[in-house]
């Protein structure tokens, strides 16, 4: 599946993409967030175009509500002319990470503690989730 969409990708999604004016693509594994105008695209025409590729993959699509709209693990919003990030946690996130007395390796153990580290460094994430960043950290 993923050597398949990465095919696409190089292929028949860029032509979609260039003809329907999509400003940008960004996909992680099989999440894919679109960024286009309203006034000039029909997300629905590129969504339909998309799935009529491979009948057999379908693509779902998820629409910004209230100017914000979840992709991975950052909700993005709109606000004025301005885009803020905030951190997203699925309803079933539990933010538990690996006890330091388990018998995973400790690579594994350090694994979650990096990418909370990074997250806090690479992200522009507003106040509040910094400060609870910062905590889950400590």
């Amino acid at each position: 599946m993923e050597l398949h969409l990465q095919y696409l990708e190089n292929t028949d999604i860029p032509v979609i993409l260039l003809e329907h004016h999509i400003t940008g693509y960004f996909c992680y594994v099989d999440d894919i967030l679109i960024v286009y105008k309203n006034e000039i695209t029909n997300i629905h025409d590129v969504l339909y175009l998309v799935n009529s590729i491979t009948p057999t993959i379908k693509f779902t699509m998820e629409e910004e509500s209230d100017d914000k709209i979840n992709f991975l693990d950052i909700t993005i919003s709109k606000e004025e002319n301005n885009i803020s990030f905030n951190t997203y946690r699925k309803p079933a996130t539990t933010d538990t990470i690996i006890p330091s007395d388990s018998c995973h390796p400790l690579e594994h153990k350090f694994a979650a503690m990096r990418y909370l580290t990074n997250k806090l460094k690479t992200y522009t994430l507003n106040d509040t989730d910094i400060e609870k960043g910062e905590k889950k950290t400590q």
